[in-house]
């Protein structure tokens, strides 16, 4: 090959490389057995040249599935109800958004004009009115009970941490806590985003989630690695840390 081809040919593909790698990651979904008929979705979206992850959960019931949090926002939406259906032949029939950040509510529109019920909490859907973000056709009140075949779960509010009104998911026979992005992964080296944070009342929801709920099996984190039944202490441990750090600055 010439020289000055070669040259051209290189530039094109490194050129082209750089326009995939800042693009969003529309399609990439992973789907991974909690236990029993409750599954962590993983879905992904690229910040720059850095490949984010947010997981989310679903639970196969008798008279359909359960859906806890939206894909990101590009994510196409019918992919993930035609592999959940293709996977365990059952529609979805209920979604609940536990916060109103774009990977939690982005298919609450798309949901609801299949006819899914869509939930999230009163102080979610203020939000969501403030900043325009989607919204649900149902509104929690209070902390709720939900009942959906042979499957019971808990909505409960603690209080202040990753956002104002960031909710937990509890599976009381089953032990599990969907703690979404209240509670950070194992492997998070900080806090991260904290732009709508309120990190002083951040330790005190994680005690009463603590309280509350108590010798869980399995705890759902909203990013990274979610298999730690240690999550919970190691939040409260990034957020004295995060104090300390800001103590010393001042």
């Amino acid at each position: 090959m010439k020289p000055v081809l070669s040259l051209v040919l290189t530039l094109f593909l490194l050129f082209s490389s750089n326009i995939s790698f800042g693009q969003t990651v529309n399609n990439e979904l992973k789907i991974t057995q909690i236990t029993g008929d409750f599954y962590v979705y993983t879905t992904y979206k690229m910040f720059g040249t850095k490949k984010q992850d947010a997981n989310a959960m679903y639970v196969v019931t008798p008279e359909g599935v359960i859906l806890f949090d939206s894909p990101w926002d590009t994510f196409p939406f019918q992919s993930l109800l035609d592999t959940i259906e293709a996977k365990h032949h059952k529609k979805i029939i209920l979604a609940v958004a536990t916060h109103s950040h774009e990977d939690r509510t982005s298919g609450l529109d798309f949901y609801k004009q299949l006819g899914i019920k869509t939930y999230t909490t009163k102080q979610t859907d203020e939000i969501s009115i403030e900043y325009e973000r989607p919204r649900a056709e149902f509104l929690i009140e209070k902390d709720t009970v939900f009942n959906v075949g042979d499957f019971k779960f808990e909505t409960y509010y603690a209080g202040e941490g990753h956002t104002k009104d960031n909710i937990v998911i509890w599976f009381e026979k089953q032990k599990i806590l969907y703690g979404g992005c209240l509670v950070k992964s194992i492997d998070a080296k900080d806090l991260e985003y904290v732009g709508e944070a309120n990190v002083t009342e951040w330790p005190n929801t994680i005690k009463r989630v603590q309280t509350k709920f108590n010798k869980p099996k399995f705890i759902i984190t909203g990013h990274h690695d979610w298999k730690s039944i240690y999550s919970l202490k190691h939040t409260l441990n990034l957020l004295r840390a995060n104090e300390k750090k800001n103590k010393y600055k001042k």
